[in-house]
C-alpha cells in the first residue's frame, strides 16, 4: 500500500484503535495490496468519545451495548436499569476500551 495513503489513514483514525495494536495494524496494512485500501476505508469505525457520551447519558437503558452489538447485555441493562446502576458504572469505565477493541476486530477481519 502507498505510504502516503497509509499515513493519512492513521493520522485520521489512530484514536479509534487500542494504542498497543496500532503498530500491528500498520504492519498488516503495509503488506496489503492497494485494492484492500478501499475495503479498509469503507469499514465503519465507532468513535470511543461518542460511545462514552452515549454510555453516560443512555447507558442505564443499554443503548451503548446495543450499539456495540451486545444485544443480550443491552436487554439486561434495559430491564434492570443497568442492574440498579452497577453495570452502568462498570460499562461507563470500560466502554472506550471495548469500542476500540471492536474497531480493531473489524479491521482485522478485512485484513
Amino acid at each position: 500500500m502507498d505510504t502516503n495513503k497509509l499515513d493519512m489513514y492513521f493520522l485520521n483514525n489512530t484514536k479509534y484503535f487500542p494504542a498497543d495494536k496500532v503498530a500491528l495494524i500498520r504492519d498488516k496494512m503495509q503488506h496489503a495490496d492497494d485494492s484492500r485500501y478501499m475495503m479498509i476505508s469503507s469499514v465503519e469505525l465507532k468513535d470511543p468519545t461518542t460511545m462514552m457520551l452515549i454510555s453516560i447519558f443512555l447507558g442505564e437503558f443499554g443503548v451503548d451495548q446495543f450499539m456495540l452489538g451486545n444485544t443480550g447485555k443491552g436487554v439486561l441493562k434495559l430491564l434492570t436499569g443497568g442492574l440498579c446502576g452497577i453495570l452502568w458504572i462498570i460499562d461507563f469505565c470500560t466502554i472506550s476500551k471495548k469500542t476500540k477493541e471492536l474497531n480493531y476486530n473489524k479491521i482485522m477481519q478485512v485484513l
